[in-house]
């Protein structure tokens, strides 16, 4: 062999393996390395779940204006592609489908709610495509999968939480009025595994999310005299109603509810007699932090209202800019964002400090808060 044909191989092996870094280990398929970045989007956009789905979209807007004008003079822009999860499993799975097999997205951010969530996961990861949750919370999410993760954390803490309060208070029994949804019941799971280890007892009226009449279980509850009641719903919506109904019927419990009741202050205003000392828990960034600040500020110029749900507005503003990052560090590939997840360490934004877990969960819970005069505030025991 001469030594011309002898450069021509080496060149030819060269250019090989440069291909093969710039391809996804076990398929071959390239790895984008140039922008525009198509991610993701699974948020409820219709339905009772809007209330959420809007105000992330909006934020998720925010974001990616920021971002894209921090990259001005490249071409890594991000493309968001926004579907409607529709708050459920059908429409969760339908979006998921169509962002992994039709807009062939290497990343995903959501979806919002856990029933949208959940049934994401699989087909996420079967097209290796990572999907990273701002605010999903059902402790069934957790560990779910390699491709699964997300900086909100999960509702096993949110019912221990709150299970130790109705323990340190002395309540012994707590009836539970909860939705038929995967958020719901895993808030309700979470408190009665909690609460029974400490010697306290649980009871549970579930609900479709379709239910408009809640008399007669309103009815049953109030004769079986419960030390506490929990209203568990997957939207602020369905709390409304049950405590509109309980207003009539003159039925004023102790209350616990969700963060999602807790987290809607003009619901808290609106029905501050039968909420005085209703007890929740919520994660609740630092509102002194300067990035949230700035979204909040921003959100209000944009929009002109105040940002809502601002434990979940300031952890999905933040998905989307670690998401970036990730894309920075190991490029746009679902299987390598996937892997990156799991080394997020002390990660700064407009939530605070984020560290994702083996698990894939945020490593950090939800503080007990009570309503006085309408607002939500800190619990002190």
């Amino acid at each position: 062999m001469n030594n011309t044909i002898v450069w021509v191989v080496v060149a030819l092996l060269a250019i090989g393996g440069l291909w093969w870094l710039a391809t996804s280990g076990s398929g071959g398929t390239p790895v984008q390395t140039e922008g525009p970045f198509k991610i993701g989007v699974i948020a409820p956009l219709t339905g009772d779940g809007a209330i959420y789905g809007e105000p992330m979209r909006n934020v998720l807007v925010i974001a990616a204006e920021e971002l894209n004008a921090m990259d001005a003079a490249t071409t890594d822009d991000i493309e968001l592609v926004i579907e409607d999860g529709k708050c459920d499993g059908t429409g969760g799975a339908s979006a998921a489908q169509k962002l992994v097999n039709v807009d062939k997205v290497q990343a995903i951010l959501g979806g919002f709610c856990s029933g949208e969530t959940i049934p994401s996961v699989p087909i996420a990861a079967a097209g290796k495509v990572v999907l990273f949750s701002p605010s999903a919370s059902s402790p069934a999410l957790t560990g779910i999968s390699p491709y699964f993760f997300r900086n909100y954390p999960s509702d096993s803490k949110q019912g221990e939480v709150l299970a130790d309060v109705a323990n340190k208070k002395g309540y012994k029994t707590i009836a539970f009025l909860t939705e038929q949804t995967d958020y719901a019941t895993g808030l309700y799971n979470s408190f009665k595994t909690s609460f029974e280890a400490l010697g306290g007892t649980v009871t549970n009226e579930e609900f479709p999310t379709a239910n408009t009449d809640f008399r007669s279980t309103i009815t049953k509850v109030k004769a079986a005299a419960p030390d506490a009641v929990f209203i568990s719903t997957q939207t602020p919506q369905a709390a409304e109603r049950i405590l509109k109904q309980m207003s009539e019927l003159g039925y004023k419990p102790q209350l616990f509810v969700s963060d999602v009741t807790m987290g809607e202050p003009e619901l808290l205003m609106k029905n501050k007699a039968l909420l005085e000392g209703a007890i929740g828990a919520e994660f609740v960034p630092d509102t002194a932090n300067a990035k949230l600040s700035a979204l909040m500020a921003k959100y209000k110029a944009k929009y002109g209202k105040d940002m809502p749900y601002i434990g979940y507005m300031s952890t999905t503003y933040d998905a989307a800019y670690a998401i970036v990052d990730g894309i920075k560090a190991v490029g746009y590939s679902g299987e390598a964002l996937a892997a990156w997840s799991r080394t997020i360490a002390n990660w700064e934004g407009a939530s605070g400090a984020t560290t994702i877990g083996a698990n894939g969960d945020r490593v950090s819970g939800h503080k007990a808060e009570i309503v006085k005069d309408g607002k939500a505030t800190l619990l002190t025991l």
